[in-house]
């Protein structure tokens, strides 16, 4: 009896090929057969326009998401930053990978090209880097994210800041390409696709976009046999860290294109939250931590999105959405 493989939905990009493969080695080490289906979303198709304008990140899940309703596939996997909190009746996250470091990471324009001679240090860049950082210069940043926009602004209030769509090779050749100083970038995605070596410095202080650096499974809910399937996937840890975080965004209200960053930590039986909430020009940032013990934690999300809203939040995301 020939055993049917399960069919594993993604988009093209190299880096989401890279996260499918990923899950499917996982799968077929507990003895499942898989086979990749590429699938192509708004948000693949349309690079000319800032995300916020599309309706937000759910403009690469949606394709997707309809392929697992009508039955062509069987899971899909997605970075877990991508999927909106409300989820389309019928899907579930079924599993939520292992975490990979959620830091954000600055690129120079530079680094590209010397990092070719330069491997990791690249001391020959570090004279250019500390004028990018100096509060006081002046730099061009590219970012389609209006959370990173709003955490830099804040920081780098004389910088501008310029859209940047696209993959990860898209976005690096962009770069290399233009007279931008640098861009932002996941450190996840880069180290995934062996790119670690252009970065220039980890942004310690920005807070990530929830669950970033995770990767999420979406299923049908009442698919049994993927349910079991995906067993092997699935990171505890992880799962509680990110859904905290994701509960933060779902109680604002915010969207997947909100200037909302978030990041829950498990430190000696505790969980430590991270949140903020900013306008993308830098101003009225809400910057906050909670903490709650293990048993404790599974509604620190919600808590903590009440205190922002309760310090001003509320009106930040109205004045967004207006």
């Amino acid at each position: 009896m020939t055993v049917k493989p399960l069919l594993i939905g993604t988009r093209d990009s190299v880096l989401a090929t890279w996260q499918a493969r990923h899950i499917a080695n996982i799968l077929e080490q507990s003895g499942f057969k898989t086979e990749l289906r590429f699938i192509k979303t708004e948000g693949d198709r349309v690079l000319d326009l800032p995300l916020p304008l599309m309706g937000g990140k759910g403009v690469f899940t949606k394709a997707l998401d309809d392929s697992l309703l009508n039955g062509e596939i069987d899971l899909a996997v997605h970075s877990l930053k991508d999927i909106p909190t409300l989820l389309p009746d019928g899907l579930v996250i079924g599993a939520v990978s292992k975490r990979e470091d959620p830091s954000d990471v600055l690129v120079t324009r530079r680094s590209l090209s010397v990092a070719k001679v330069y491997d990791t240090k690249k001391q020959a860049d570090m004279t250019k880097l500390d004028n990018i950082l100096d509060p006081k210069g002046e730099a061009v940043i590219a970012t389609s994210s209006n959370r990173r926009i709003g955490q830099w602004r804040a920081r780098f209030p004389r910088h501008n800041v310029t859209d940047i769509r696209g993959n990860i090779q898209t976005r690096l050749r962009k770069l290399s390409e233009s007279n931008w100083d640098g861009a932002i970038f996941a450190l996840a995605g880069l180290k995934r696709l062996g790119l670690e070596n252009h970065i220039d410095i980890v942004l310690d202080w920005m807070l990530p976009a929830p669950a970033q650096g995770a990767m999420g499974v979406m299923i049908r809910k009442e698919d049994t046999m993927v349910v079991k399937a995906i067993r092997s996937v699935h990171n505890s840890e992880a799962a509680l860290c990110t859904a905290i975080e994701r509960d933060v965004l779902h109680t604002l209200e915010g969207g997947c294109s909100a200037p909302v960053g978030a990041l829950a930590v498990v430190e000696s039986g505790t969980v430590r939250l991270k949140v903020n909430v900013v306008y993308p020009d830098g101003n009225g940032m809400i910057q906050f931590e909670k903490r709650a013990g293990l048993e404790q934690a599974g509604d620190l999300g919600r808590r903590a999105a009440e205190e922002a809203l309760n310090r001003g939040a509320d009106v930040l995301i109205r004045d967004l959405k207006s």
